[in-house]
């Protein structure tokens, strides 16, 4: 595949090219964009064909025969994993008769952050969107789908003529404060009190809740976690995506960029929350727990990260998909954005309409929930 004289070759897996060459084009800003991420997805089989999730990357090579800029990408033969909806459009197309699996996905999976996708030499983006393009054309595919962009990317997709689409996250942004405390001190008086008296539950309730990283993150810890993980992911959506060996390799391949927020109770843990750091945010994944107690949830997964997240001076966290309930503990609505490429132009008309009517609903639900924070007024 190519444009004029610039050709993109497929790369079924991201360990045939050096960590040092992927993160070069990656950046360090991201952590799911790093080369130890990706690897460990499908070195530890969380990625895979069998999974739903068959890793095709689309690689520019430069001048000297190293990447000089990648497009992730997994062939998908169902939508799950995604955390931007489009069942839908899989219905729609199959009443019409025709396959929307497999189609191309172009995200880090299991991961609802965002981050960028077009990696490395931005003059070479539009060669790897056109590739994309291609591969979606000369296999027969429903289409390709590019979420959770950033802005560049944004911008980028859209230019090549993919159909943007929007949702609503809840990210809390750090304003100058050095702790919890301040945070709390921003806060509205009544709503204030009520956080407090929330925490003050949930501490009561356990020994005391530890902030492991780097050389912290003991194999117990992974297989108390992993329990919870196991447990959540079972109640949630049926079958977790993430096997047990990848948490390993997260501790030997990126151990600095994992928080893993655990709460103690009588000698065991009780609760957890899985986090990765970047460069100027938080991200908060997954949740677990082996003991339900009351406004735990909330303390182990946004409260606690809000105090990391200010001690260590980053500018915001992203706290995962979906729940109106973090309006509550100062998490702001965020609209994020998605892109998509439809190859069948019939049906690709029928998406733009959707899309046409859906986003004004979605962008005036962002504008309308900001009311609900419990900021005091200025």
């Amino acid at each position: 595949m190519s444009e004029g004289e610039i050709i993109a070759r497929i790369l079924h897996r991201a360990g045939d090219i050096a960590a040092a060459d992927w993160d070069a084009c990656a950046g360090r800003a991201n952590p799911f964009a790093a080369h130890a991420f990706v690897t460990a997805l499908e070195d530890s089989g969380s990625v895979s064909a069998r999974a739903g999730w068959q890793p095709v990357h689309l690689v520019v090579d430069g001048a000297a025969g190293r990447p000089a800029a990648i497009l992730p990408g997994y062939l998908k033969s169902h939508s799950q994993g995604e955390y931007v909806f489009d069942h839908s459009w899989a219905d729609a197309w199959a009443r019409a008769g025709q396959s929307y699996y497999p189609k191309l996905q172009h995200s880090s999976p299991f991961t609802p952050a965002t981050g960028p996708r077009l990696l490395g030499d931005p003059a070479l983006a539009p060669v790897l969107i056109a590739a994309s393009e291609a591969l979606v054309r000369q296999n027969g595919f429903s289409g390709a789908h590019a979420t959770f962009l950033t802005p560049d990317d944004r911008a980028r997709f859209e230019a090549a003529g993919w159909m943007p689409r929007h949702d609503v996250q809840y990210h809390w942004f750090n304003e100058g404060f050095a702790g919890f405390d301040d945070f709390l001190a921003a806060l509205a008086s009544r709503k204030r009190k009520v956080l407090k008296r929330e925490r003050a539950e949930a501490l009561a309730a356990v020994d005391g809740i530890d902030w492991l990283t780097g050389a912290d993150l003991t194999e117990a810890a992974w297989d108390a976690f992993w329990a919870f993980y196991q447990d959540t992911g079972s109640r949630k959506w049926g079958r977790p995506y993430l096997t047990r060996n990848f948490f390993s390799l997260l501790s030997e391949r990126m151990a600095d960029r994992v928080l893993l927020v655990m709460a103690r109770k009588a000698g065991r843990w009780v609760a957890g929350a899985l986090n990765f750091i970047g460069e100027d945010a938080l991200y908060g994944r997954n949740w677990g727990c082996s003991e339900d107690i009351p406004f735990l949830h909330f303390e182990v997964c946004y409260h606690q990260a809000i105090d990391f997240a200010a001690q260590r001076g980053l500018a915001r966290v992203e706290a995962g998909a979906q729940g109106q309930h973090k309006l509550a503990r100062g998490y702001r609505p965020v609209a994020t954005t998605s892109a998509h490429f439809i190859s069948d132009l019939r049906f690709r008309a029928a998406v733009a309409d959707f899309l046409t009517r859906e986003r004004p609903a979605v962008l005036g639900e962002a504008e309308a929930l900001e009311a609900y924070l419990p900021f005091r007024a200025m």
